[in-house]
Parts: C-alpha cells; structure tokens; sequence
C-alpha cells in the first residue's frame, strides 16, 4: 500500500471547500470560483469524490489515490484551478466511516470553509474552524450567505480576523427556487454572472506562492540559524536537511523541488528518534491535549494533584505488573528521568550501606550502555563515542562485557565476545527466537551458571578493590543508542539474579526480610526506548522475568506526541527520602513537572496500545512468527531470515516494532564507520514516489514502525530494504 502524496504543485492550485454544515452552498461557491477562475483565461477543475460499491470494499486509501491520481493528471495539463467539494459537514463521514476532517487531512489541500449564515451558524462555523484546525488543515478563506437578519458574516469577520486575519467575505444568497426548471437555470445564470469572487483568487494565489517559497527557503535558513543535535554541521548543507510540511500516520511529507508534485511522502523510519507510536497527527492525542491545555493550560505540581497526572500514575503501576513499585516521580525526557533514577539508587544504598554524602559511589552496567545526554546520565555510561570528548564527562562505573543475540543465515546466535571465551565458551546456535526468550528452560543450563559464576569472579574482584557501587542499571534486551545490541536476556537476568543475592560482594549487609524491598543493589530498568510495546509488551523487563526497583519510561508514553518521562520506583526506595529534614528530600524538579497537556496525552496513548493489544491488532504478526510463542516482531519472519543471508550483512534481529541491521565494514564496526550510510542513501532516493528517511548508527541499520503501521505498509517498506540491500 504505497502512501498518498500530499497535494502542491506550482502549476496547479489545489483547494478544498469544506462546509460548516449541509446546505450550505459549498456547490454554489464552488462555481463562482470555477466561474472566477475561468474568466481569468485559467484551466479550471471542479471535483466532488463519490464512494460507490459494497460496504466492505470501503476504502479511505482508495479514495486518496483516486483523488492524487486525479489531480496529478490536471497538474499535468498545465496552470489552473482545482476545487476539491466535501460532502455535508466536515465530520460527515468518508466510505470507510473516517470523518473528512480526518480521512481528507493527508493531502494538505488549503481550505476554503463555506460558514453558516443561518441561525446557529456562528457556532457552527467557528466549531468547522476549530475541528479542521485542530486536525492541521489551513484554513485560507470563510465565504458564506449574506444574512440581514442575523448579520453572521460581522460577527466572524471580527472573529477571524484576530486568528491570522482570515478573510471571511460574503455574496447575497442566491434566487428561491422556481418551479419551471428552464426559468430556474436562466435565473442561476444570471446570479452566477452577476458575482465575482477575483479577489479572493488573487489572495488564494498569493498565500500558496508563499507557502511554496516559504517551504523553499526552510532548508537554507535553518542551515544558518539553527543548531541541530547529534550532528556535526560542517557535513550539513542546506540540500541535506529535509524540509517537512506536515506528517500523518507513518509518513512526512518533506519538500521535493525537483518533482512536479513539491511533497513526497517519507517512511519515518527512526519513528522520530523512537518516539512515535500511534502514528503521526494522531486525532485521538490530538483532542487529548486540547482538552487539558483548555482544561488546565499548565498548572504547577509540587504538593498538588490534577486528574491526568493521577490516572497516568495509577495506568502505569497497574500495567507494569510490578508489585515492587509503588510511586511515580514525573520529569521531562529520558535523560533527566535516568539521573532521578540514580538519585534515587545512590540515595537508598548509601543510607543502608552506611557510607558518607561525599564517597564516590558509581554504578554497575554495561558496555555499550547510553542513558541520556546530560552529565549526570553520560556519567552512568563507559567512554564512547558520544561522551569522550564533554569536558564534565566522569564514568561513573564498572561495565560488564556480554554475549549478545543475532540471526546469521538463518540461525539465531548467542555470539561471546572474544574475551568471555575462557569463562562462557564459544558462540552457540539456538533454533528460534523463542528459544532466545525460553529463560523458565535456560535458567537450567550450563550457561545460566557460566553467567553466573562469571558475574560473581567479577564482583568479587571489584569488591577487592575497594570500589562501592549503588546501583546495577541497564536498558533490558536492547541497548539503543548504544547500536542496536541485543543482550542475551539469559545474561541481564543473571546479572540481576546474582546482585540481588550478593549484599556481601556490595557492601555489608544481608537480604532484607521484605521480598519487595531492594536487595544487594537497587535494580534500575531504563525502558526509555524499549518500554510501552516498543518489543511488543507492555514492559521490556516482562522478558526477564525478573522486576526492577526503579524503572524508567518516555518516548512512546504519549505516542510520539510531546516529551514526558515517569521513573517508577519502590516503597523501599521512596523510604529512603523520607525524614523530618527537608533537605532529606529528592530535591529534583521541573518546571514543567507532570503538566496536564504530557499526562493526559500519555492517558490516551497507553489506553490506546492496551486496547490495540486487547482487540488483537497485532495478531497478524504474532501468527507470522507462531512457531516463537515467547516473542513476535511486525518485520516479517520470512524477510529476516533472507536479510540474515546477505553476504553483507553480519547479523540481524527483529522483534515488535524494531528491525537492527549490522552490516560488515572492512574499515571496522562502531558508530564512526559509515557502513550503513550506503543503505540510508538508497532508502533516502527510494521509489520515485515515496522514501524513508532514517537514521543509522555507525554500521548499524535500523528501522522501526509505529504501533499503528500496517501490513502492507511494511510489506512495502521491505521491499525498498530488499531491493537497496541487493545493489
């Protein structure tokens, strides 16, 4: 199912006329446009889409298709007008039961909303206005009935004059009806003759020439003024940087100039830096934040509570399913909520421990861990690429080295690094994913015990040395930024296991009594990018089998919509604040703590995956991989095994919405080879109608669908990898 192409063309000046009501007259303004237009010596186009057959063969794709088909053949006879009528209201619904406001919002036309001028129709006009608004259509001109009686016409014009001075401009209605049809045409003749509407062409006109220049100067502006991260700007040129005119669902539009069409749709293959998760220009977030911005604009939260913030909090413990946690602290991104994290962590060892505020405390981790970029988080991981050249930067920690998980040609493979070898022997092949995730049946292995052993050699020589450690943190199954690495979960739940009976090698004192009070260390789990159904489940650490003390999300919690961040933690945790000394306290805080508009949103957004998850909207992909009862993936079964063939590719892995790609580079891997840029640039020049924009990181490809893509979408999306991974 290849996506739609928004509409904008220099040749062809595309409008929709939307009605704030039935019975209206969008028709009758629709001719005097086309009548406007034709006097002008322009081409003109008028198009009304009509759905047709069985109720089951509705389909909104269809109809957008038809439509951009349609139009790209009048585009292509040359300059002119095309007028695209709606039916009814603007949430009169399309054939597939989609309101317009929503089905039509993809194609970008810029509106022309016919208002009421009848009683009521102030209200009307203005809830048109806000329903499109709200749903990102411009709104460029409200034209409607002049009406002595009620004088709606004054009343708007105030009205929208103060929202971007939109012009709201009026004709007399048109003649009562005659009963000879003949006479009635002569009279509509007339009517039709007698009224111009040049003027509002000529202000259409000039708004979409300078939405087209404004579009084509972005690139090179922001090239100048704008400072963007993760990037190192001398690489930069204006002709790199995409220029974005909207984004629905799966794909951005992003400025093509070289195309008769200026818009080509663009697969957000990085899901927005993995953020996005119920599709962009989501309505259902959308009203969601309108609502508590109208409800609560943003409302401080120290020592207060609001209705969002409460149901978020109440959401997230009922859904975790950890009966460790028992408090949420809010904060604003990923980042921030790893360092209350640690806080937290620090805080609740040093009081059981015994040590002083001022001993240097770190952290137990892994290699290849990234937990955010402020000091505070770039402290929790070893020196690398992103953190070795900050001049605050202090590692903060012991790193342990890891077998890790791949698919080479066809099999999937627990791969030991070269320097575990003597201690956890050699790489060893399982026979599916399932397998990977069997850990009721792997705990009973030999390697469950190797990892064992190996983790207590190393706390023990730790210990010897001297070093204190308040906290073991790591991202379950899937180190993100760090490359994609997939962590043999057999592994992360032995390092768990092992540190959690081991009070003695961590400081100097035994198990708590209490099986929901932290033992050994505090456990922090940062599913910033892997929680919230990112691999399928509600929670990355349900792969474990084991509960954090601490645990920490973002990114799809509002579904890609606004930053917001939750870090969960225990009573055992939250204890350890808790004292008649308010400088005792977690003295941690935003601004912007829990506002409204975040938790709200995020409400919206885990009730729409749980509901996703009920209503078993994801089976299509669980049956493709029915054999893997433990773990499922959208990417097809099929697809990754033959990527797990191609000579250059070392390895690859899928699981929920994410496919990782290790590609072989003779110059070597990490983040500073440039192996996958090949692959990134054929997805980027895709088919001629549409790409996908993605990131890579180093020799790493990666791709990562929403919660809401289709079948088809990815069937597609495969395709375009296929095709660029065979050149």
């Amino acid at each position: 199912m290849a996506p739609v192409p928004a509409l904008l063309w220099r040749s062809l000046r595309t409008h929709q006329v939307y009605g704030a009501n039935t019975d209206v007259g969008k028709t009758i303004f629709s001719t005097i446009l086309c009548n406007a237009a034709s006097k002008r010596g322009e081409r003109t186009w008028f198009l009304k889409p009509v759905s047709t057959g069985a109720a089951e063969e509705a389909d909104g794709w269809y109809v957008l298709t038809k439509i951009y088909d349609t139009t790209s053949r009048y585009a292509a006879e040359g300059p002119g007008w095309l007028f695209l009528e709606t039916a009814g209201g603007v949430h009169s619904p399309g054939p597939s039961g989609t309101t317009q406001a929503d089905l039509y919002a993809p194609l970008r036309a810029p509106v022309i909303l016919v208002g009421d001028s009848k009683l009521g129709g102030i209200s009307q006009t203005i809830s048109a206005y806000e329903s499109l608004r709200m749903r990102g259509h411009d709104i460029e001109s409200i034209l409607l009935f002049q009406d002595i009686k009620y004088e709606n016409c004054q009343y708007l014009r105030d009205y929208f004059g103060k929202l971007g001075g939109i012009s709201v401009d009026t004709i007399p209605e048109p003649p009562t009806r005659l009963d000879n049809e003949q006479q009635d045409i002569e009279q509509m003749k007339e009517y039709y003759a007698s009224h111009n509407a040049d003027h509002v062409l000529e202000a259409l006109d000039k708004r979409g020439r300078d939405r087209i220049s404004r579009l084509e100067s972005m690139s090179s502006k922001a090239s100048k003024s704008i400072w963007y991260p993760f990037t190192q700007q001398k690489l930069v040129t204006a002709e790199t940087i995409s220029a974005i005119d909207s984004a629905h669902g799966d794909y951005f539009q992003v400025l093509n100039p070289k195309t008769p069409n200026l818009l080509q749709p663009a697969f957000d293959g990085s899901a927005s830096w993995w953020s996005q998760g119920l599709g962009h220009a989501n309505s259902r977030l959308t009203l969601a934040a309108a609502y508590a911005a109208g409800r609560y604009g943003h409302v401080m939260f120290a020592e207060a509570i609001h209705e969002p913030a409460l149901a978020l909090a109440e959401m997230l413990l009922k859904g975790a399913g950890n009966p460790r946690f028992s408090r949420v602290f809010y904060s604003d991104n990923g980042s921030t909520g790893c360092e209350v994290a640690v806080k937290m962590a620090l805080r609740a060892a040093r009081l059981r421990y015994g040590w002083g505020p001022n001993d240097d405390v770190h952290i137990l981790g892994l290699k290849g861990s990234y937990h955010g970029d402020t000091i505070g988080a770039m402290d929790c991981a070893e020196p690398c690429v992103y953190n070795e050249k900050i001049e605050w930067y202090e590692g903060k920690g012991y790193w342990f080295d890891y077998p890790t998980i791949q698919c080479v040609r066809g099999k999937w493979v627990v791969q030991v690094p070269e320097g575990l070898r003597n201690e956890l022997g050699q790489d060893s092949d399982l026979e599916s994913i399932s397998e990977v995730f069997d850990l009721e049946s792997r705990l009973n292995t030999e390697h469950y015990r190797k990892y064992e052993r190996y983790i207590e050699s190393v706390l023990s020589k730790l210990q010897a040395s001297g070093r204190k450690f308040g906290a073991l943190m790591m991202e379950p199954i899937i180190l993100g930024a760090g490359g994609m690495i997939f962590v043999d979960p057999l592994f992360q739940r032995a390092l768990v296991d092992v540190v959690r009976r081991s009070p003695h090698l961590l400081g100097n004192g035994s198990s708590p009594e209490d099986p929901l009070s932290w033992s050994g260390l505090p456990v922090i789990f940062d599913e910033v990018f892997t929680g919230l159904y990112r691999l399928g489940r509600f929670t990355a650490a349900s792969f474990l089998g084991t509960d954090a003390d601490i645990s920490v999300n973002a990114k799809l919690l509002t579904g890609g919509l606004v930053p917001l961040c939750t870090t969960m933690a225990s009573e055992s945790i939250f204890d350890a604040f808790v004292s008649d000394d308010k400088s005792d306290a977690l003295l941690h805080g935003h601004s912007y703590t829990a506002h409204a508009v975040g938790c709200q949103v995020a409400v919206e957004s885990v009730r729409e995956m749980q509901d996703m998850e009920k209503r078993g909207e994801w089976e299509w992909a669980e049956k493709d991989w029915e054999e893997d009862t433990q773990a499922w993936s959208v990417w097809s079964r099929e697809f990754v095994n033959n990527v797990s063939h191609n000579q250059q590719v070392l390895g690859v892995w899928a699981l929920g919405s994410v496919l990782a790609i290790s590609l072989r580079d003779d110059d070597g891997v990490g983040y500073k080879s440039l192996a996958a840029k090949k692959l990134q640039t054929h997805l980027r020049a895709g088919t001629g109608t549409w790409n996908a924009h993605s990131r890579v990181l180093g020799n790493v490809f990666y791709a990562m669908a929403s919660q809401k893509t289709s079948r088809q979408s990815l069937q597609e999306l495969q395709g375009l990898l296929s095709g660029a991974l065979s050149r």
